[in-house]
């Protein structure tokens, strides 16, 4: 076996159901297992996983993590991969056909972690191609990357303490990239992240900033560096801004805009990130005080 995907996912069965079946129009794919961690759903996601290996040719195999942790699913993942690369990709994720041919391609050597262009969308009928708007260089997001089982294991894959959303693909990336993993960027393995409207609410991206936040907390006790404090926002201007510039009256303007059908698009967007962006630095600066 050549390439083990695996997908974490907790009651989006509908989702999984998608991604699952995408992958059955895989273009001069090599040898291919998927691997769906079901990380403690209520839903029916075991049968719709169990539906699809029974029609699909590849071998799908169910894995249950029943505690909620992302870290600890994909881990339950890496186990169960018999593949010499590990691809993780979200549930939420349409799959295009050449996704896994370019993975196989990009990896011309045996110490490469990579990463393709993530491109939200709002359904499945969205299929835009990438543009430079697409380039990130994140060294390793689990909603995109591919990386050789054996350099996972040996710096033991995911840290479980990261408990709550964030930092959690960052910190690995870190631990990889210091036992000499290199990164890589391969503009054809895109992947379609399916983010509609409706589900991507105000309220469900201001949980995330806050667990983010508080995750950030523990990704700078064990990576105590000048870098981590700058990509996570814990420098000293930014933390600053946060006790002083973000009063409750500006977030709540912002709020306001965010969620105003009068507002127009550009402005929605612009008050939505600076509002998820004050909640989060504001709780930030809160766990820092506590540590």
């Amino acid at each position: 076996m050549r390439l083990s995907i695996v997908i974490a996912t907790k009651d989006r069965a509908s989702y999984v159901e998608h991604a699952l079946a995408s992958l059955e129009h895989q273009i001069a794919a090599p040898s291919f297992e998927v691997i769906v961690v079901d990380n403690g759903s209520t839903d029916d996601t075991k049968a719709v996983t169990e539906r699809q290996a029974a029609r699909t040719a590849y071998p799908v195999h169910y894995v249950y993590e029943p505690e909620p942790n992302r870290g600890k699913a994909r881990n339950a993942g890496i186990r169960a991969a018999s593949g010499f690369i590990v691809v993780f990709v979200d549930d939420d994720v349409q799959i295009p056909p050449g996704f896994l041919a370019a993975h196989e391609a990009a990896h011309s050597s045996t110490n490469l972690v990579v990463n393709g262009p993530i491109l939200n969308v709002g359904g499945y009928d969205d299929r835009p191609k990438p543009s430079a708007a697409n380039y990130s260089r994140a060294f390793l997001c689990t909603c995109n990357v591919s990386v050789p089982k054996h350099a996972l294991d040996a710096v033991g894959g995911f840290d479980e303490n990261f408990h709550l959303y964030g930092w959690e693909d960052t910190e690995l990336g870190v631990r990889l990239r210091e036992a000499g993993m290199r990164w890589k960027f391969a503009w054809d393995a895109y992947i379609w992240h399916i983010k509609p409207p409706n589900e991507n609410t105000l309220e469900v991206e201001t949980r995330k900033a806050m667990e983010k936040a508080r995750m950030a907390r523990r990704f700078l006790e064990k990576q105590p560096s000048q870098r981590a404090r700058m990509a996570t926002g814990a420098h000293a201007l930014n933390l600053l801004r946060a006790k002083y510039l973000l009063p409750d009256s500006l977030l709540a303007v912002f709020a306001g805009l965010a969620t105003s059908d009068d507002a127009p698009a550009a402005i929605r967007a612009f008050a939505r990130a600076q509002f998820l962006d004050g909640m989060y630095t504001r709780e930030l600066v809160r766990v820092l005080d506590e540590a």
